[in-house]
């Protein structure tokens, strides 16, 4: 015989549903935070050994406030910074992580995240030309602004909007590392 149809028995129903249905998203998460965490931590140090010449210490992580905004970032002792920033971009922020070594040169850049134009903007994360030209770069010596706007920095063919994010972004890691270096450290939040 089906139960009657009652406010009673609804909302008993609706709640064993409820609590069922959150029993199984919290095993869920019980299982994958630890894997998803690991994974992170991967794709964290292969960014970093990927921006800054090879190096066997630990990098040591930190964070700082530069004109109102909080960066993180990565000290390798005796090489240098792995400093993340972001800019927006034309369909929302680019973050980027760029190594700068203790004498306050670029040694390179990768895309941590971005959600541009595929076939546009997005290939920020894949023109080898736009890349590596930031390999070497002394901010001291050439401005991290595109030509279009007066600056040294080629920008990805129909991409000008996300090529000034990723040189802001750029910039501003260069802020950061100078912060970072002057007076110890500035306003170290670590």
């Amino acid at each position: 015989m089906p139960a009657k149809s009652t406010l009673r028995n609804m909302v008993l129903c609706l709640s064993a549903v409820c609590l069922v249905c959150s029993a199984v998203l919290g095993g869920a998460y019980a299982i994958t935070a630890e894997p998803i965490a690991t994974a992170q931590v991967a794709k964290t140090n292969a960014s970093i050994a990927k921006v800054l010449p090879p190096f066997e210490t630990d990098a040591v992580e930190g964070s700082v406030t530069v004109d109102g905004t909080e960066y993180s970032y990565y000290e390798v002792p005796e090489v240098g910074y792995a400093v993340i920033s972001a800019s927006n971009g034309f369909s929302g922020p680019v973050t980027v992580m760029v190594g700068i070594t203790e004498d306050g040169i670029i040694h390179n850049t990768t895309v941590l995240s971005q959600s541009e134009t595929p076939g546009l903007g997005a290939k920020c994360q894949t023109d080898e030309n736009f890349i590596d030209q930031f390999k070497g770069w002394n901010p001291a010596e050439k401005s991290l602004t595109v030509k279009k706007d007066g600056g040294d920095v080629d920008a990805i063919t129909a991409s000008t909007i996300t090529s000034r994010a990723y040189s802001l972004a750029v910039s501003n890691a260069v802020k950061v590392f100078e912060t970072l270096t002057s007076n110890e450290g500035g306003q170290n939040n670590e």
